[in-house]
């Protein structure tokens, strides 16, 4: 065997960015991927690159992009919205090892790509899937991405963003990847446990726990104590302090500029539908609007603008790009006079793509977390019932689980060397000899 995956078949029904990593990983250690496509459109991922259509990166007559997150695969083009694209996933998925896919809760129950259906084809099948805020709870078929949910409503940004400035910006596919390779993780995990049992499972995880799951640190303090560091960390400063109060006024300088430049940047990005702007009560929304003229009617009822649907300057992409100073003015000056909960509502109830920046004391107590069981109440020996985050990856049959505290210094070793067959008296005698 010259690969370590070699021999295993993997379905790759996803598109864009965190799925596609996880095959991806599969691919490199060998695995068969085939990665289907629709017939017209095909990935759309193949196209967000400076040069190919799009507006990130370098730009570059190598798809650069398109070679990082499909390399190793094979790419089959295949509508499953008909009966005839439905009858040949299902002969792949009875041969296959591992299913992935990265499509809504909703869309999957469309094309009958459930796991209980394809389970019925395939047994020992492992279904690996990456959603954007969890297979449970109310808003499980939003429209989610990497900016909206694991920068955004996760807590990253705002742990990021220095104190009084706008968001901070982020980079494609940042937490995407981190995601793909818990995929890749999980997926293994599995591939582990049938190769011990004989039984396939499905395997899950989702943006939103993996951002919170990457402020490990920050969420653990933050389900402790219900505070979040930054409402805390000014009351640890004394504000007599001359050092104290230059430090305010160099802060107060630096925001200022952060946000100057801020605002020049979003002025003179072409597309105003993929920015941040802030709400009357002086919080952060992302929107994520990425098939604009998708969208557009519903963005232009969302800001309670209906009549711009029309508007000669922005009633289609091109001309929004030439006209775009004018729109990023219009939309901000809409987000500026309603709340953040209220824009809430009303993106949501639109169907928009958008993030939230929040609080860690807000994401601990998200509903939408509370409903995928992102965290765990766990009876401490020495603390009592507490709350930690639940590990991201998620096995329908062999769940991970709290079974054991973090150790005290030293507490199992006397355990750990009697299974090894030390007697108590070859324990002293290490001790002596500070050996343990």
């Amino acid at each position: 065997m010259d690969s370590a995956l070699e021999g295993i078949r993997v379905i790759d029904v996803s598109q864009v960015v965190a799925v596609p990593m996880g095959a991806r990983h599969l691919g490199d250690f060998g695995a068969d991927v085939i990665h289907i496509e629709h017939p017209q459109r095909g990935d759309f991922w193949r196209s967000h690159q400076a040069g190919h259509g799009g507006g990130n990166g370098v730009p570059s007559t190598v798809n650069y992009n398109w070679e990082a997150f499909n390399r190793n695969k094979k790419s089959v083009a295949l509508d499953l919205s008909k009966e005839g694209g439905r009858e040949i996933i299902y002969k792949l998925v009875e041969k296959a090892d591992v299913f992935v896919t990265n499509l809504r809760m909703f869309e999957r129950e469309r094309y009958a790509l459930e796991y209980e259906t394809l389970s019925r084809l395939n047994p020992g099948l492992i279904y690996g899937s990456i959603t954007g805020l969890g297979k449970k709870g109310p808003e499980r078929n939003l429209p989610s991405f990497d900016q909206t949910v694991h920068w955004f409503r996760s807590g990253v940004t705002h742990m990021l963003t220095p104190p009084g400035a706008s968001a901070i910006g982020f980079r494609a596919g940042f937490g995407d990847t981190v995601a793909g390779l818990g995929l890749f993780a999980a997926v293994m995990t599995a591939l582990y446990v049938r190769e011990r049992t004989g039984v396939g499972q499905e395997v899950d995880l989702s943006l939103f726990h993996t951002g919170m799951y990457q402020l490990s640190f920050d969420i653990g303090g933050a389900l402790i104590t219900g505070q979040d560091m930054r409402d805390i960390a000014p009351g640890q400063l004394d504000e007599e302090d001359p050092r104290v109060k230059r430090y305010r006024e160099l802060r107060a300088e630096s925001e200022a500029s952060f946000n100057r430049l801020q605002d020049f940047m979003k002025e003179n990005i072409p597309n105003p539908l993929v920015i941040d702007y802030t709400t009357r009560d002086d919080r952060i929304i992302h929107l994520n609007v990425l098939q604009p003229d998708r969208y557009w009617a519903k963005v232009c009822r969302a800001l309670g603008q209906p009549e711009l649907e029309h508007d000669p300057r922005f009633e289609n992409h091109e001309v929004r790009l030439e006209n775009h100073l004018a729109l990023y003015t219009i939309i901000r000056d809409a987000f500026k006079s309603r709340p953040l909960e209220e824009w809430k509502l009303r993106l949501t109830e639109a169907g928009i793509p958008f993030g939230a920046q929040q609080k860690l004391s807000e994401v601990v107590n998200d509903p939408q977390g509370r409903a995928n069981d992102c965290f765990v109440p766990f009876d401490h020996p020495t603390y009592g019932r507490i709350e930690v985050l639940a590990n991201p990856l998620n096995l329908s049959k062999t769940p991970s689980s709290v079974r054991l505290p973090a150790p005290e210094f030293s507490q199992h070793t006397e355990e750990v060397l009697l299974g090894l067959g030390y007697s108590w008296e070859d324990i002293a005698q290490f001790k002596e000899q500070l050996v343990i």
